[in-house]
């Protein structure tokens, strides 16, 4: 069972929550007596241990080494999923990060003396500060639309996307205009008996890989948003598709000719307002995600507009609590320079120190 009191609680041990208990080991914290990571996956590598087999490390884009301790000689055509597993369950061993799992948080509430009550699956813990990184990939994003439930065909995420044979001579409607969107939709389309790709907006294009500049200028868009307690969008949202060979095959061949969204669903398809109609078997929902924070739900840290206003990592209204993976932190990258700079105000607001605003 959980027991007692401790310094500092992480909620996650994905790339966040990793980097955080990194820099806690780093900075004299002892993991059980001073802090404790919980998890609520199976096993390590956060929600990389879920993508679909075809995802080889290969082709993952950004995935930036945990602090400390780089990714090495890793086969390019093995699942991402087993190699980036292995590379966490690695990183936790080196640094005795000691990560609970699976242990599922039901709250945090306000506790005694001062200390915030972490509620969890396997007992409870008062903390002096937390730290949340439980990033997105419990909260599919699921729009609704009229008919849905009237549809006799299979409808599931992409969180659930099980690789692209298993759409072998099915009819299937995309929907979505993000990376994953486009990554199944060229995956399924050799397999599948036909493809129909649909988004709310016409998909922005942008040649070669984002540079430097205007992947700080994404994330100023989206630190922007959580500052003024708006949700975060991902970055890449703000960022658009870069237009790589894939890309370019794609759409030179139509499987990427992009429809505008559907209006309604119906029991064998999908149904524009003008009439028109596509057959389908299945609708694959690659509509992202949003951030996992119902268990913080006790603190009242959401503004009027639906978001945690942040400042760094910290929430502004309640200088105990940060986010890391959250809004423009929601990159491999960013995940690591979060988890530094939360540790670091966290340090201080346990000496009792004034802290300053600072950018993670």
């Amino acid at each position: 069972m959980g027991a007692g009191e401790v310094e500092v609680v992480v909620i996650g041990a994905g790339q966040a929550g990793l980097s955080a208990a990194y820099h806690l080991r780093r900075s004299g914290f002892a993991p059980d007596r001073d802090f404790v990571v919980l998890d609520h996956s199976p096993g390590p590598g956060g929600a990389w241990q879920f993508r679909w087999p075809s995802l080889t490390y290969g082709k993952v884009h950004g995935m930036h080494a945990l602090p400390g301790m780089e990714l090495t000689g890793a086969d390019a055509a093995r699942p991402s999923a087993e190699v980036i597993s292995e590379y966490f369950a690695a990183y936790e061993r080196t640094f005795d990060l000691r990560v609970r799992r699976p242990v599922d948080v039901r709250a945090v509430r306000e506790g005694d003396g001062g200390r915030l009550l972490v509620e969890t699956s396997a007992g409870n813990w008062a903390a002096r500060a937390l730290v949340n990184a439980t990033g997105t990939w419990d909260r599919p994003f699921w729009p609704r639309y009229p008919g849905q439930e009237t549809f006799r065909g299979r409808q599931l995420h992409t969180a659930r996307y099980p690789g692209p044979r298993a759409f072998a001579g099915q009819r299937v409607v995309v929907v979505g205009g993000g990376a994953s969107g486009t990554q199944h939709l060229l995956e399924i389309a050799p397999y599948a008996a036909a493809t129909t790709w649909v988004t709310r907006r016409p998909p922005v294009f942008v040649e070669g890989p984002l540079d430097e500049n205007a992947g700080r200028a994404a994330v100023a868009r989206v630190e922007e948003r959580v500052k003024r307690g708006l949700p975060p969008r991902s970055v890449v949202s703000v960022t658009g598709l870069p237009l790589n060979d894939a890309i370019r095959e794609g759409l030179a061949s139509g499987v990427l000719d992009r429809q505008p969204m559907f209006d309604r669903i119906v029991p064998d398809g999908v149904e524009w307002r003008d009439g028109r109609h596509v057959t389908a078997d299945v609708i694959l929902w690659a509509t992202g995600f949003r951030a996992a924070i119902d268990h913080l739900a006790p603190l009242r840290l959401r503004e009027p507009g639906g978001g945690i206003r942040i400042e760094g990592t910290r929430a502004v209204a309640d200088p105990r609590v940060h986010l890391v993976g959250y809004g423009p932190s929601a990159s491999t990258i960013g995940a690591n320079r979060a988890g530094r700079a939360a540790v670091r105000d966290i340090r201080r607001l346990l000496a009792g120190e004034a802290v300053e605003p600072a950018a993670a």
